[in-house]
């Protein structure tokens, strides 16, 4: 697994599709096969976006955070695919 984590938040849909769309990008060119993110939006339209590829099995997960800790962020949000080559 190579894993891709950041920090960022956006606050409007449409700048979180852009990032999630780099994002797909990446995990297409498999430079990357895994991305950890504290927004939703970008979790939940980066799952959508690799979804759609048949060969990628999606897995999600939600981490609980200690927010003192972590600039007041309480959830983080990973996605990672698994690459089936056989389809």
């Amino acid at each position: 697994m190579r894993w891709k984590e950041e920090m960022l938040q956006f606050e409007t849909l449409r700048e979180a599709e852009v990032w999630a769309d780099s994002i797909a990008n990446e995990m297409h060119g498999r430079s990357i096969t895994g991305y950890g993110t504290p927004d939703f939006k970008v979790a939940t339209i980066l799952a959508f976006y690799l979804a759609q590829v048949p060969e990628f099995r999606v897995h999600t997960a939600m981490v609980p955070l200690d927010a003192e800790m972590f600039y007041q962020v309480e959830m983080f949000y990973q996605i990672w695919i698994e690459i089936e080559d056989d389809l």
